[in-house]
C-alpha cells in the first residue's frame, strides 16, 4: 500500500466532498484520479456510502480497493462511521450492542488500511454532546483499537467549542485511561468567522463570531490525529472567504502537527453535479500556497 512519507501539515480530501458527483458523474476510481492530479494524497470515506457492501466487505471489491490506492498514490486516512444509537423502534441501543457495532467498524477500518475513525455517536443536544454512555461504550471498544491500530475520534465541529465542558470531558477520559487510541478531529468549520447567508448552517452563531479561534486547538494537539479543512467559499483568488485558513495552518505548522487536512466541502451547491471540482482545486492550490508544498500536484 502507498505511504507518503512528507512530515508536517498534509493534504488530502473527504469523499463527502463528491456529494453531488459520487455515484452520478464519478466512481472511485474517478475521484482517486482527481485527487492524484491536486497531489491530495490523504483519504476519508463513509463507510455506508462508499462501502458498496457495507457492513461486508466484498474480497474482489477489496482487491480492487488496494490496486487503486496504490495507482493513484493515495493513502487511507480517516473512516467515517456512526453508531446509530436509534437504529430500532422504542429503543435505544444498550452499551454492549454499541460496542459491537464500534469493534466491527474497527476491523473494518484496519483491514480497508485506516488508522483513523471519525467516531460519531448519538446526540442527545443542540451542540452535539455524545449520548450519556460514551465512556463505557469507548472504553469497551479500546483495547479492539489497540490491537488494530485504529484511532478513534469524535469530530469537533460547529457549533461545538474547543473551549467547552463536552472537550474537557473527552480530555479527562484520554489522560485517565492513559489512551492514544482515542481522539479528537477538528473541523475548521469551528473556527468560522463570516456568516452570510449563504453560508449559514444551523447550530451557527446569532452574533456572528466563531465558536472557537485557531489558538483554541494548541491545548488538543497532541491529541488530533486528523482534521476536517471544511470549506464554503474559494474566491477566484484562492481565498477561503468564511474561515482564517492562514491562521490555522500557520499554528499547525508552528506546532510540528504531523497530520492530514481532509477537505470537506460544505458550501451551498454542494448537491450540484459538476460544481465541486473548481471549488476543490482552488482550495488545494490556497493549501498547498500555506503549506509551501513544493512536491504536491495540481493540474487546473
Amino acid at each position: 500500500m502507498y505511504q507518503y512519507n512528507r512530515k508536517g501539515p498534509k493534504r488530502g480530501v473527504a469523499l463527502y466532498s463528491y456529494s453531488g458527483e459520487y455515484g452520478v458523474s464519478m466512481d472511485l476510481e474517478n475521484c482517486f484520479q482527481d485527487m492524484y492530479d491536486m497531489g491530495a494524497h490523504g483519504l476519508e470515506i463513509l463507510a455506508n456510502t462508499h462501502i458498496p457492501a457495507y457492513p461486508q466487505v466484498d474480497e474482489n471489491w477489496l482487491e480492487e480497493w488496494f490496486h487503486l490506492l496504490e495507482k493513484y498514490e493515495i493513502v487511507p486516512v480517516e473512516y467515517g462511521h456512526w453508531i446509530d444509537s436509534r437504529l430500532f423502534a422504542g429503543r435505544e441501543l444498550t452499551t454492549e450492542e454499541s460496542i459491537e457495532i464500534l469493534k466491527r467498524d474497527i476491523r473494518i477500518a484496519h483491514k480497508l488500511g485506516f488508522t483513523v475513525m471519525r467516531t460519531k455517536m448519538g446526540v442527545i443536544d443542540s451542540v452535539n454532546s455524545p449520548v450519556n454512555n460514551w465512556r463505557e461504550i469507548i472504553r469497551g471498544a479500546l483495547e479492539c483499537a489497540e490491537e488494530n491500530n485504529v484511532r478513534m475520534c469524535p469530530e469537533l465541529h460547529m457549533p461545538t467549542a474547543l473551549k467547552s465542558r463536552y472537550v474537557d470531558d473527552y480530555m479527562e477520559f484520554i489522560l485517565k485511561e492513559n489512551t492514544k487510541y482515542f481522539g479528537f478531529n477538528v473541523d475548521f468549520g469551528t473556527f468560522q468567522d463570516v456568516f452570510e447567508s449563504d453560508y449559514r448552517l444551523p447550530g451557527m452563531p446569532e452574533d456572528g463570531g466563531p465558536c472557537s479561534r485557531p489558538e483554541d486547538m494548541i491545548p488538543i494537539l497532541p491529541y488530533v490525529y486528523c482534521c476536517h479543512a471544511k470549506f464554503n467559499h474559494m474566491s477566484e483568488d484562492f481565498k477561503e472567504t468564511t474561515i482564517p485558513y492562514e491562521k490555522i495552518i500557520q499554528i499547525l505548522k508552528d506546532q510540528n502537527w504531523d497530520g492530514y487536512m481532509l477537505s470537506e466541502y460544505e458550501g451551498p451547491d454542494k448537491n450540484k453535479v459538476g460544481f465541486v471540482g473548481d471549488q476543490l482545486r482552488r482550495q488545494h492550490i490556497m493549501m498547498q500556497h500555506l503549506l509551501n508544498d513544493q512536491e504536491g500536484r495540481i493540474i487546473c
